[in-house]
């Protein structure tokens, strides 16, 4: 499986800093995301906008064919750039990943599913799943026709909505799909 890294986003509401490059306990989001990933994953994939502040990563690194797309367009360009037939993809600025929970998205994904995706309290968790490359064509299809929500591909495709209550097992503090959009989820992520 490979495992795609999604940072190319603005970060405007975070006042235009890289999401990826801020730091936690001293380690920055994307050097921990690597670092989870090498556990798991034998191609990791950066999609990114901004390819040179990644140069010196261990990884692949790819920009969207369709720009300006938002989240869809990266899970795109990762996919497109995938050498196994599936991907586990996640932001760049989720602090609480975790390689067993991962792991055990990875155990139910088998070959009757075309996505695995988390589902809490009715929302799907879009940028913490799992995606087979034969979403490839719906994806560039919804691109094109400026349908950008990710969680319109999971009614399309055989989809493995895992519930809360198997999340809970590995996440009881509910911060795993935590993520950093404005200076004051850095304030909530870092809570003790």
């Amino acid at each position: 499986m490979t495992g795609i890294i999604l940072a190319g986003g603005r970060a405007n509401r975070m006042g235009g800093i890289n999401k990826a490059f801020i730091e936690i306990d001293g380690e920055r989001l994307i050097d921990r995301t690597v670092r989870v990933y090498r556990a798991l994953f034998g191609e990791i994939i950066i999609s990114t906008n901004s390819p040179l502040e990644y140069l010196g990563f261990d990884a692949r690194i790819v920009t969207d064919i369709y720009k300006g797309k938002g989240p869809l367009g990266g899970i795109h360009a990762g996919l497109l750039h995938a050498t196994c037939e599936l991907a586990f993809v996640s932001a760049c600025d989720m602090p609480h990943l975790s390689e067993g929970f991962i792991r055990y998205m990875i155990e139910r994904a088998g070959r009757e599913h075309d996505i695995v995706v988390p589902v809490i309290e009715g929302r799907y968790e879009a940028l913490h799943a799992i995606y087979s490359r034969k979403c490839l064509p719906v994806v560039e299809s919804q691109i094109e026709r400026g349908e950008l929500k990710v969680s319109h591909l999971f009614k399309k495709f055989k989809t493995r909505e895992i519930p809360g209550d198997e999340i809970r097992r590995f996440d009881p503090e509910r911060r795993l799909f935590s993520n950093l959009n404005r200076p004051d989820d850095l304030k909530e992520v870092i809570r003790p």
